[in-house]
């Protein structure tokens, strides 16, 4: 039913729709039956358009938008309502008025019913459409107001207050205020219809639809329009005129009548009850005469309702309580106010008015006035009833938790004493006795009570008892202002009744040894606000101002509040004498308690007394006090003590003979309240007696506790600071606490004690405590003590166990950044200077010299910058030669240039200086001379630059020597130089460059707006800075021995940000002049920062002004050879041109030239630069090189010994090897046959020379001259291997037979042995003299060695105990030889053991296959083959060495392999081991291939293999390089890799696409293998081989098995086969005479380890038995042979064919050929005569145990 997705009848096109069949009804028969929404009766469903014939007429007028949301509000669903309002509203807003007012005639319906809907939000909707309609249509709602007002005004009392708030905004948008009255009476019959209706007829069920409306919602409607009902008569009593409501009375009199109406007084809902008594206030106050006739039922209903306690319903009864009082006067008569109305009232009182105090109490007083007498006789019971329960309620639970319920109710009940006390103020006996029950029977015990409660004394209590007391004084004519009234004695009698109530109160509380603590502060308390009631006053008005959250204690926080207030003198001075109160009485009390306490605390010593007289004197410090207290004293000690001024000033007096005797007193804890009563004491003092007094304080030994409070106390009020300014300033305190300070700063001295911090936090306080830009002490002092601060850190730098010290230096640092901090000009001072740098020095010292904790050093951080911002804030821009940025200057200096500093310790360093520059310039510019002066201190003068330059270690010349990079000579070369490692402490040099860096890099960054004119000039000898930073780092590439170092220099952009800030052409400038004076390193530096900035392209004008003319740099020096190196590339061609004419001159006239060396070297950097030479030109250089073999043939060192030869001797033959190799690649031609004999000869002499010096190759000159033989060589092989036939013929006729026959073999037989002979001298690949270089260029001359010479060599032999090998000799001992070096930690070394070793591979299975021959056929297991030995135990030793390393990984996850290290040459060899043995097995025949199958199988060297590559292969083998918008991106799988010997690119990969590449030979070559293995693991790891093997080999093995069927050049007797690419299908079509087979096999998609599927096309002549066998034999071979498709047919075509010529099917395997060892069944047995495979029997006993026939079981004989 209802599916919307249903099949729809044939021809039904649209849905069905209700409307459209109201409209096809109306058409056809006119009459429209009465459907629901038509309907024009009045029932309580909508009806949207009335249902009268001419339908479509009034349609019109209502627009079809508002129709459909019309129909809509009618909807069940909520939210369908919610928006159909919503839409409704905004509709109004965006229609044309004439659209929306015909909506009008049918809104009225709809919006009484949406109006009290259940759901909230759709009556506040309704509210906001209503408004929205009545902004639109305005005065054409008038004929519909009627309709609508009753539900308006019930909306206006709604109770969801959002959608009553819209309801009255819609109100007010119809009517203006003066209107809304005569709207109201238009319409009032109609509104009190509604009202009435519901609160009169209507029920719960009757306002909703119980059969769609659960319970609760119509009970809570009702309740709703119930309580909406009643606050709308009160709505509308108060709107109307009084006229209308006159008029209205009698429709009101019917509802009052109404017994229903009075229940309501007593409705379950508290919010019916609220609103009915609200409405009996609006009766009350507008229609009195109404209420009078209803007083009987009035009455009793509001009078005995006061025990309805609930927070809604008690503030509308009290209101109503009030009204009836008032607007009744015989309400009395209608209620037993005995019985009835006060016991409810004594128990609500006692209750605290049960947490409703607010809303009840401040209506008691208001209802006391108009009780009458008849209720309250006998009085005085009345009251003490009345009062008593009163003050009851502050007991209650509430009362007691609340502080403002507890205020609100202390506030009502002094607010009806004072009433009731005036109201009986007449000298009767009745109102006497009530005064005096009143005083002593309530404000006495209730204030007795407070002075025991923290909650009462801090509320309002104290304040208005104060109050009451001076308005009874103005009645009593204390004050003169009043004058006294008749009942003056009567005030004044009840003032001294109240004194002597709380002087006896207060005594009982004070004499007593064990007082209270908290009633004493109670007492102070009260008698403070008594003292200073304005004052309190303020703190109550902004405590209500202020709202603060406090959840801990916070009475106790209130009370510390206002026991102390701060006093100032001013203040005093201001408020008069004892404040408002004047009364004798007053004093009498304040002084009878000073005396108490003070015979307290003198005869019983009572700390809690004398606390108290602390407090006491606070507020009252009057010279009768004082008078009193001395006094007392008077009559106990002896006069004659005490001098003339002392005798003068009690106050003084007071303080000499007992405040300062008690803060003497040893073991005293707390002092605060004793230094508050030395300032109360000194307030009546003038300032010389303070001066005296304070002084006298200071030497009398006290704790430091005790003078830091009283310098605290001084420092709270600028007038107590004024009349204590000498005090500071003098000379007493000033000693004191200099004294203090050398104590504190014992070095020796343990670790501060507790009380130090007191002393610590004084030091701290007066150094950096400043009024007036004041110091608080004398200056003098201060100094002192600064000086006193810097000698204790200077002697903790020099301590070993600074650590100890930590915390005196924690308190130092915490004094230091207080003074820096908040004095000006505090650096004025040298002792401060001195203490900044010591600080400073601090911070840049590493932990480990300093032994300071973490926190602590970012402590003296924080106060070293708080000092420079200090000092740089007030200096002159200048630095003062010994200030503090000097110093600091030269001891960084100091720190770089002689102090070997560890990397952490310099980066420290650089780290402070840094934070130093960014202070100073966070002060003031960048362009301060403050900060150019202060970075010129930091910089190296230019001696001390060279002096650390050359420092620098000389191994960096190694590196660009043997790349052809630079040309040089060392002067003294040792082995001893070569073989130093580099210190893994920085040189000084670099030290100096990357702080001077930072710091430059630091003050240059940060404008912007200035970069391109100013910034170059900011900073002196930038230029000079950056050339030697770059100089630096070219030192760290060369050595590349520590990255720490070259990271020092590069990191944060800090050389591109220096750059930025330089000239480049003063840069290149400097940079170029360096390198012509000193060449060297300065001309790899020169060439990098030309490389490095493409200056060559985009500056080649300012690159040429550098030189000049190209025949500058003639005559050649070292440094301008240097140099003209490296800016030959850049020179146009006709400088070149220039270069050659001069240097070939210079060869040519050698007998004349002293630099040959030079002009050759000139020479060929201008030919590696691709400058054209004429032919002429290069025969006369030839001849000349050919006529020096002759008359100076020791340049050519041919059998010399080359340890002896020096650099310059070593530079000139390499220059010539170099030279010939040149003539070799570009001018061959050109050569004779004497030319090419002298070439070759010189090589091969070079060469012999080279192989007698191995032990030499130490040096790297004599490296260079073997590696440039090498590289000769190599340019031999490739010219004569690879020449085109056009170059050959133009050859001397014998040279290409010479090579051939007599030079390869001499070449090789000398270079052969090289690599042997280099491991034997130099055993450690790691040692810093390894010839790394030259196994390099040897291995790439070894490369090209041909295959018959290797397995014709002339090594010496090697074999090894107990190998079995069937190899020749030469061959094993080349394997015994180079299989070992496959694991050398070398990795050119290694590349080169491979390649020489893949040339042999193919030629070893050839010797198994002889000695296999002789093997019988009947070995019964199946055989196995070992590959060769010497791979196998190499590889043995890498599988151990690569499990220990591997062991942590599990497969799947990718193994980083640090390049070159032990771990990288481990994996190498392993992989490299595993790739020649493919090579081998590959190139085995397939019966050979099956035995070493089995031998691997065995052996579980597979397993480990494949489960190692699946750690090495990356999770992601992308070929690294590509871009990334490559359609088919480019693998490890599909990109083959050339392991070649000499790359140094991308080794990082090297690892990861070997892995790939052997783990693709294995699956080519031994697919069933890998198959077997990865069918034993376990789920995870075949699942991770899976995936990987499926996204990226399958594919590229499965494309390739198939193209090799397509390109086989094999062809089968008989038999076709054809490959689909596409489907990865291969179809063998097999065809004898009238037999025809055809079998289709498919690659699965995880080939090759799912199994190859065999599936059967067509098949003629052949039985289905047979068929299935040779489907299973061919589906067998390809699951279980190592090899390819087309090798697995030729085996199953070869089986079929011996069965057509008539041998029979071993029936064990069902085949007739073998499936490892290829033999035919020959076993056969004598009873039933079959024949079985040796192998197949084997196996079958084996794993039966048992000896009989597989077919007949019989015994097998």
């Amino acid at each position: 039913m209802g599916g919307k997705n249903k099949q729809r009848t044939k021809g039904n096109v649209r849905p069905s729709s209700s409307g459209r069949a109201a409209e096809v009804l109306t058409r056809e028969g006119g009459i429209i039956p009465g459907f629901v929404g038509f309907d024009t009766t009045v029932t309580s469903e909508l009806s949207y358009v009335p249902a009268v014939h001419g339908v479509e007429e009034i349609d019109n007028l209502v627009d079809a938008d508002f129709r459909l949301v019309l129909r809509k509000l009618s909807k069940r669903d909520a939210v369908t309502r919610l928006k159909a309002v919503q839409d409704f509203g905004s509709m109004c807003q965006e229609r044309d008025s004439e659209e929306v007012k015909g909506v009008l005639p049918y809104w009225p319906r709809i919006y009484c019913k949406i109006s009290v809907d259940h759901d909230r939000r759709i009556r506040e909707a309704t509210q906001q459409a209503l408004e929205q309609l009545v902004l639109k249509v305005r005065r054409s709602l008038a004929p519909f107001l009627k309709s609508l007002m009753g539900h308006w005004i019930l909306s206006q009392c709604d109770t969801y207050t959002p959608a009553a708030s819209a309801a009255c905004q819609a109100f007010q948008a119809a009517f203006s205020p003066t209107k809304q009255p005569e709207a109201l009476s238009f319409c009032k019959e109609e509104i009190l219809n509604v009202l009435q209706d519901i609160l009169l007829k209507e029920t719960a069920d009757t306002l909703s639809d119980p059969q769609s409306v659960t319970e609760d919602e119509r009970e809570g409607k009702y309740v709703r329009m119930l309580t909406s009902s009643l606050l709308g008569v009160k709505r509308l009593l108060s709107l109307l005129l009084q006229s209308d409501r006159t008029a209205m009375e009698e429709r009101l009199a019917h509802l009052l009548n109404s017994g229903k109406f009075w229940k309501y007084s007593k409705h379950k809902t508290p919010q019916v009850r609220g609103a009915f008594f609200e409405m009996v206030c609006a009766l009350c106050e507008f229609t009195p005469g109404l209420v009078q006739a209803e007083a009987a039922r009035l009455c009793a209903t509001v009078l005995l309702s006061i025990d309805d306690t609930d927070p809604v319903v008690l503030p509308p009864v009290w209101e109503a309580v009030l009204h009836v009082v008032s607007t009744i006067h015989d309400c009395w008569t209608h209620v037993n106010a005995k019985k009835g109305f006060l016991p409810k009232l004594w128990v609500l009182l006692k209750e605290g008015g049960k947490g409703m105090a607010k809303a009840l109490h401040p209506n008691l007083m208001p209802l006391i006035s108009k009780l009458p007498q008849q209720v309250t006789e006998p009085t005085l019971d009345f009251y003490t009833t009345f009062f008593s329960s009163f003050i009851q309620g502050l007991s209650s639970e509430r009362a007691a938790t609340s502080p403002s319920e507890s205020a609100v109710i202390v506030t009502s009940v002094v607010e009806c004493l004072r009433y009731c006390i005036l109201h009986n103020s007449e000298e009767e006996e009745e109102q006497k006795k009530i005064r005096t029950m009143l005083i002593s029977q309530q404000l006495l015990p209730l204030l007795e009570k407070a002075l025991g409660n923290p909650s009462l004394q801090n509320g309002p209590l104290f304040l208005l008892v104060t109050e009451m007391l001076v308005s009874w004084e103005r009645r009593a004519g204390l004050h003169s202002e009043d004058e006294a009234n008749g009942s003056s004695h009567v005030f004044q009698e009840l003032l001294a009744d109240f004194w002597e109530g709380l002087g006896l109160l207060f005594v009982r509380y004070a004499d007593n040894e064990d007082a209270d603590p908290q009633a004493l502060e109670g007492v102070a308390t009260l008698l403070q606000v008594m003292r200073y009631p304005e004052r309190v006053k303020e703190k109550l008005i902004q405590k209500k101002k202020s709202v603060k959250i406090c959840f801990s204690e916070p009475e106790d926080n209130d009370k510390r509040g206002l026991e102390k207030p701060v006093q100032t003198v001013s203040e005093l001075v201001n408020e008069k004498a004892f404040g408002s109160l004047r009364t004798q009485h007053f004093e009498d009390v304040v002084c009878q308690l000073a005396q108490l306490c003070l015979v307290h605390v003198t005869e019983k010593t009572s700390e809690r007394h004398l606390v108290f007289l602390s407090l006491l004197l606070q507020s009252f410090h009057t010279p009768r006090v004082f008078s009193t207290l001395v006094e007392l004293d008077d009559k106990k000690m002896v006069s004659e003590q005490r001098d003339e001024v002392t005798m003068k000033n009690p106050a003084m007096q007071f303080l000499l003979e007992r405040v300062v005797v008690w803060l003497a007193e040893k073991g005293r804890r707390d002092t605060e309240h004793l230094v508050e009563m030395v300032f109360s004491s000194l307030y009546g003092c003038s300032q010389q007696e303070t001066t005296r007094i304070l002084n006298h304080i200071t030497t009398m030994d006290l704790q430091w506790g005790i003078i830091l409070q009283i310098i605290q106390r001084v420092c709270t009020d600028p007038e107590t600071l004024k009349s204590c300014r000498d005090w500071l300033k003098g000379s007493v305190l000033g000693e004191r606490l200099l004294g203090l300070t050398e104590e504190l700063c014992k070095v020796g001295c343990s670790s501060p004690s507790s009380t130090s911090n007191h002393s610590w936090t004084l030091i701290s306080l007066v150094l950096s405590q400043h009024h007036n830009n004041e110091s608080l002490i004398g200056e003098v002092y201060m100094e002192k003590i600064l000086e006193r601060l810097h000698a204790t850190l200077s002697e903790t730098k020099s301590l070993s166990d600074a650590g100890n010290m930590e915390p005196l230096i924690c308190f130092i640092c915490d004094v230091a950044s207080t003074f820096f901090s908040s004095v000006q000009d505090c650096l004025l001072l040298l002792s401060a200077e001195e203490l900044l740098l010591t600080v400073f020095q601090l911070t840049a010292q590493d932990q480990t010299h300093t032994h300071l904790s973490d926190s602590l050093l970012d402590k003296l951080r924080k106060v070293c910058v708080a000092g420079v911002q200090s000092l740089v804030q007030h200096s002159e821009n200048e630095v003062k030669e010994g200030g503090f940025l000097h110093s600091a200057a030269l001891w960084v200096t100091n720190q770089l240039l002689t102090v070997s500093l560890d990397i952490k310790s310099l980066q420290l360093l650089i780290l402070a200086v840094q934070n130093l520059v960014e202070t100073i310039i966070s002060v003031c510019d960048q362009d301060s001379p403050l900060l150019i002066q202060f970075f010129t201190h930091l910089t190296p003068s230019q001696t001390e630059w060279t002096r650390i330059r050359q420092a620098l270690p000389p191994q960096w010349i190694k590196t660009p020597l043997l790349s052809s990079r630079h040309r040089g000579v060392c002067e003294k070369p040792s082995m001893d130089i070569w073989k130093f490692k580099v210190s893994t402490r920085p040189p000084a040099h670099l030290c100096a460059c990357a702080l001077l860096g930072r710091v430059a890099r630091t003050a240059a960054s940060i404008p912007r707006d200035k970069q391109d004119t100013e910034c170059p000039s900011l900073l002196p000898n930038l230029n000079h800075t950056v050339s030697e930073l770059l100089y630096a780092l070219q030192w760290c590439r060369e050595v590349e021995y520590i990255p720490a170092y070259l990271s020092l220099l590069t990191d944060s952009g800090l050389l591109e940000g220096l750059q930025s800030q330089v000239q480049m052409k003063d840069l290149l400038g400097t940079l170029y002049s360096r390198s012509v004076e000193d060449g060297g390193l300065w001309s790899l530096t020169l060439e990098n920062y030309i490389h490095t900035n493409n200056l060559a392209d985009t500056h080649s004008a300012t690159l040429r002004k550098l030189y000049g003319s190209s025949d500058s740099l003639f005559p050649v020096s070292q440094s301008k050879l240097s140099t003209l190196q490296v800016l030959c590339p850049t020179m146009t061609q006709k400088d070149r041109e220039t270069l050659v004419a001069l240097a070939t001159a210079g060869i040519i006239n050698w007998q004349e030239n002293d630099d040959v060396y030079g002009c050759l070297a000139v020479l060929l950097c201008c030919l590696k630069a691709n400058t054209q030479v004429e032919e002429e030109v290069v025969q006369a250089i030839v001849a000349t090189v050919m006529e020096w073999r002759n008359s100076k043939e020791d340049w050519f060192l041919f059998s010399s010994d080359l340890s002896k030869a020096t650099a310059e001797q070593l530079n000139i033959a390499v220059e010539m090897m170099r030279f010939l190799s040149w003539l070799v690649t570009h001018f061959p031609t050109v050569l004779g046959s004497s030319q090419w004999d002298f070439l070759l000869c010189s090589m091969l002499a070079w060469l012999e020379t080279a192989s007698e010096n191995v032990s030499s190759l130490w040096n790297p000159w004599v490296q260079l001259f073997m590696c440039e033989n090498a590289a000769l060589i190599v340019k031999l092989n490739q010219f004569f291997t690879s020449s085109s036939p056009d170059v050959l013929e133009k050859l001397p006729s014998e040279l290409l037979n010479e090579w051939t026959d007599f030079f390869v073999e001499g070449i090789y037989n000398l270079l052969f042995p090289l690599p042997i002979n280099i491991t034997d001298a130099f055993t450690e690949p790691d040692d810093p003299v390894f010839p790394l270089v030259v196994l390099q260029s040897v291995g790439v001359a070894l490369t090209y060695m041909p295959v018959q010479l290797l397995k014709q060599n002339s090594l010496p032999p090697r074999f090894i105990a107990d190998q079995k090998t069937n190899l020749p000799e030469p061959l094993q001992t080349l394997l015994n030889t180079f299989c070992p070096l496959l694991l050398f930690k070398a990795r050119p070394l290694q590349i080169t053991v491979y390649h020489l070793l893949e040339k042999v591979m193919p030629q070893l299975p050839e010797c198994d296959g002889e000695g296999d021959t002789n093997k019988s056929d009947d070995d019964g297991d199946e055989p196995c083959l070992s590959p060769p030995a010497s791979l196998m135990a190499i590889l043995s030793t890498c599988e151990e060495l690569c499990d220990s390393i591997l062991a942590g990984v599990q497969v799947g996850e990718f193994a980083v392999v640090q390049p070159l290290s032990v771990e990288y040459s481990c994996i190498l060899g392993y992989l490299l081991a595993w790739k020649l043995l493919l090579t081998f097995f590959k190139s085995s025949p397939s019966h050979l291939r099956a035995h070493y199958a089995q031998y691997l199988k065995r052996s579980c060297s597979l397993n480990k293999l494949l489960l190692d590559l699946f750690k090495l292969m990356p999770e992601n083998p992308i070929y690294p390089g590509q871009g990334p918008e490559t359609k088919e991106a480019k693998t490890f799988f599909t990109e083959s890799q050339s392991l070649v010997v000499d790359n140094s690119e991308n080794v990082e990969w090297e690892l990861p696409h070997l892995a790939c590449s052997v783990y693709y030979s294995t699956v080519q070559d031994l697919p069933a293998m890998v198959r077997l293995w990865w069918n034993g693991q376990e789920k995870r790891v075949s699942a991770a081989v899976e995936k990987f093997t499926i996204k990226y080999v399958s594919p590229v093995l499965s494309a390739q098995e198939i193209s090799s069927v397509h390109s086989s050049t094999q062809i089968f007797d008989s038999m076709t086969v054809k490959a689909r690419s596409a489907a990865r299908e291969v179809i063998a079509t097999y065809s004898v005479d009238d037999i025809f087979i055809e079998l289709v096999i498919q690659l699965p998609q995880n080939y090759p380890l799912g199994s190859i599927t065999v599936e059967s096309g067509r098949r003629v002549g052949v039985a289905v038995q047979q068929w299935r066998n040779w489907m299973l034999q061919l589906s067998t071979y390809l699951t279980h042979q190592n090899g390819s498709i087309m090798e697995g047919l030729a085996l199953w075509k070869n089986n079929v064919d011996k069965r057509f010529e008539g041998i029979e099917d071993c029936m064990i395997c069902f085949s007739v050929i073998h499936g490892s060892n290829y033999s035919l069944p020959k076993k056969g047995c004598r009873t039933c005569k079959k024949k079985f495979h040796s192998a197949c029997l084997y196996k079958w006993f084996t794993s039966s145990n048992k000896s009989t026939c597989p077919l007949c079981r019989e015994t097998f004989f």
